[in-house]
């Protein structure tokens, strides 16, 4: 099982400790697309229009400016540089030291600027949305389709994904519909249900947090996976077809 999770878009910064190292990297046949979306984020950060670029307001212009110089910068664990609802959420601070390998091992973020990496990572905190665009890149979601395609067939086969990501992230990469379950979550009142934010976050946050730590095994299949989410969430499994993933759709009260 691989749980595919998007960045936050808030980030701690490391305060201390070494610049990144791109041969530690998973996935390091993404290296040379990385370096190129690197330089192309420090050169829009860099310009006196960058938030208007980068498509952010002005109480992130600290962020903007550390992208200019994240070659530098100290990098730290993916699971500690992002943060927010779905990862405050997830807990990874409060696993066992079993349940956080099992994490590093099963968790894929798909990046704006990395591709894709593991919970283990180190990496600089940076500010960069897949939605936005760069000079000599183009869109972001189009630029990592192709290259996350390739990079990703062989860590993925055999393995039931779980896909926590968001539209936007999950528009720069689609895996095999057979074997992916998109993670919904809804409230529901008197029979109607409403696709909801702030919650979805949370609770797909949840979701990767109860399927890292319970015990037994891990799901293998769609029907394992929906069983397993049963056992904390009123839940359905909609059968996916030969071009759409299947779905597991979570249903709060509302």
């Amino acid at each position: 099982m691989l749980i595919l999770l998007p960045p936050s878009e808030g980030k701690t910064p490391a305060t201390r400790g070494n610049a990144m190292d791109w041969t530690s990297l998973s996935f390091p046949d993404l290296n040379p697309c990385r370096a190129k979306v690197l330089d192309a984020l420090g050169s829009v950060s860099a310009h006196e229009d960058a938030l208007a670029l980068l498509g952010v307001g002005a109480s992130l212009q600290s962020d903007v400016e550390r992208n200019t110089r994240l070659h530098a910068e100290p990098a730290a664990p993916a699971h500690q540089v992002y943060s927010g609802v779905l990862y405050d959420a997830l807990g990874y601070k409060s696993m066992t030291a079993p349940q956080r390998r099992k994490a590093d091992e099963s968790v894929l973020v798909i990046s704006a600027l990395w591709g894709a990496i593991r919970f283990g990572d180190s990496v600089p905190a940076y500010r960069l949305s897949m939605s936005a665009s760069l000079p000599d890149v183009g869109r972001l979601a189009s630029f990592w389709k192709p290259q996350l395609t390739d990079a990703l067939a062989a860590a993925t086969a055999g393995q039931l994904l779980v896909d926590c990501r968001s539209s936007t992230y999950a528009a720069a990469w689609t895996p095999p519909p057979a074997s992916t379950v998109a993670v919904n979550v809804f409230t529901e009142v008197h029979g109607v249900r409403k696709v909801v934010s702030h919650f979805a976050k949370h609770t797909r946050g949840e979701l990767a947090r109860h399927l890292l730590t319970r015990r037994g095994k891990a799901p293998e299949t769609p029907a394992q996976l929906h069983k397993a989410a049963r056992e904390k969430w009123n839940a359905e499994l909609v059968p996916g077809t030969a071009r759409k993933a299947h779905a597991l759709n979570v249903i709060l009260p509302g």
